[in-house]
């Protein structure tokens, strides 16, 4: 299917739409989109999406903006979130968040890395594919601007798999690859750590505060939780220590199956993240506290193991029934007003380096550029020595894309992960340029030929039994 590629044609008709992506991206910062408020945002794009010309768009209903080019059987698919952070301290940033400033090299605003910028260079590339006759034959491209990714990572894809799709059979059918266009910093991604969202709850029992003995303190107990969560995280795991630390999972001794996997993906983490409780004064002992834990795993690791390492803590079972661990559910209405209820689950991927899809984004990337990732003045220093093919530290949608449902996918987007959820986010111009090219070569380097599941993909980690529909 491939067609011979002038990939000098290619790099000079990205280059002829820096202004306008420029243009389009700042236009997407100025509307402030934090997850479940994505609405004007997603006006923003359908409308440019109509103005370059797709052959289709529409908005579903979770709120997930969808536009197509190309008539083909199948489909390729180009994927970025709508959805930012907030500001937090208006104080850390130099400039209006939503408004900011261009200069030469930078956009700068509220979402330029993480990741409008990757939803500006995916529109365009489709518009490029459709102007230079190189949409794949027997292919369309899916542009998808998802919602709620900064919320629930991949929930957006769960709706348009199981909703738009019919189903997970449906969607393997159709869609032969999803590129993420998250902030890669100039190398192409082939998969990253998973995580998921622990509760652990803790009973007291109140009395009033002149004394404290009558009472059964909660947030002392949780304190004591506190300190081997702490441990968790940061402990070794030689014989002689109690709380073995998350870091064993390297070794082969613990992880004999995926300690390989789990060297290349990062050692999995824990934090405690949030802390609630309950009193009924100031003047009286809590008589319940809880904790949200944030749990970054990696090749190896289960949603049950890391339940049962939060159970087994030294402290946890000291207090026996007074505590509970639980994993966290997501309910949020959407920006529509739809509700799609999962589990905060997101699991683990990683690709084969040879996986067709992987493969297309690195011959691309060659052909174009050559075989180590380009950069930008503000973020070369970054990008030298780091090999061109790589993975993320953080999650994206592809936890449910191929984590869950097992459609491969492969990373590469503009901007630095460094710049995300940080005040003074910028993202680099010439990026938005480079992603532009990248996709369209690649999409017409892909050979997707009798490529199946076990042909990309490395690991993924298990799933729960629960019916997510």
């Amino acid at each position: 299917m491939a067609k011979e590629l002038n990939y000098d044609l290619i790099k000079q008709t990205a280059e002829g739409y820096r202004k306008d992506m420029t243009k389009f991206l700042r236009a997407m910062i100025s509307h402030p989109s934090e997850s479940a408020e994505e609405g004007e945002v997603i006006a923003c794009i359908k409308a440019e999406m109509e103005r370059l010309g797709f052959d289709e768009v529409t908005v579903d209903g979770l709120g997930n903006v969808i536009g197509y080019v190309g008539d083909g059987d199948k489909i390729i698919a180009l994927d970025g979130h709508t959805d930012t952070v907030g500001i937090g301290n208006r104080d850390n940033w130099t400039h209006d968040p939503y408004e900011g400033y261009e200069d030469d090299e930078v956009i700068y605003g509220r979402g330029g890395s993480d990741q409008e910028g990757g939803v500006c260079s995916a529109v365009y590339a489709a518009k490029m594919m459709k102007d230079l006759d190189l949409i794949p034959e027997g292919y369309k491209v899916m542009v998808v601007g998802s919602v709620q990714e900064e919320d629930c990572d991949g929930m957006c894809w769960q709706y348009i798999v199981n909703k738009d799709f019919g189903g997970p059979e449906a969607a393997r059918d159709k869609i032969a690859f999803v590129i993420s266009t998250e902030p890669t910093d100039g190398g192409v991604y082939r998969g990253h750590r998973g995580r998921m969202e622990i509760r652990v709850d803790v009973r007291g029992v109140s009395c009033h505060g002149s004394a404290p003995e009558r009472g059964d303190n909660a947030i002392y107990k949780m304190a004591d939780i506190i300190a081997d969560v702490r441990a968790l995280n940061n402990n070794g795991c030689t014989e002689s220590t109690a709380i073995k630390g998350l870091a064993k999972m390297l070794d082969p001794k613990y992880n004999p199956d995926h300690y390989e996997d789990a060297r290349f993906l990062g050692r999995g983490t824990c934090t405690v993240s949030q802390v609630y409780f309950t009193s009924p004064s100031r003047c009286a002992v809590a008589d319940s506290c809880a904790i949200s834990i944030d749990r970054r795993m990696t090749a190896g690791e289960t949603y049950e193991s890391c339940l049962e390492e939060v159970r087994n803590l030294p402290a946890v079972k000291k207090y026996g029934d007074d505590v509970k661990v639980s994993m966290y559910m997501y309910d949020r209405p959407s920006w529509t007003g739809e509700v799609y209820e999962t589990e905060a689950y997101f699991p683990t991927w990683i690709n084969k380096e040879s996986a067709p899809h992987v493969k297309a984004l690195v011959d691309a990337h060659k052909a174009l550029f050559g075989d180590k990732r380009i950069g930008c003045a503000p973020s070369m220093d970054k990008r030298e020595g780091r090999p061109l093919c790589d993975k993320w530290t953080f999650s994206t949608n592809c936890v449910a894309i191929q984590g869950r449902y097992g459609i491969p996918c492969v990373g590469f987007g503009p901007g630095a992960e460094s710049q995300a959820h940080a005040p003074n986010e910028i993202t680099y111009k010439d990026d938005l340029v480079t992603c532009a090219a990248l996709y369209t070569a690649a999409l017409n380097l892909y050979d997707g030929t009798g490529a199946s599941d076990e042909d990309a993909t490395e690991f993924r980690a298990s799933l729960t039994d629960n019916d997510i529909k």
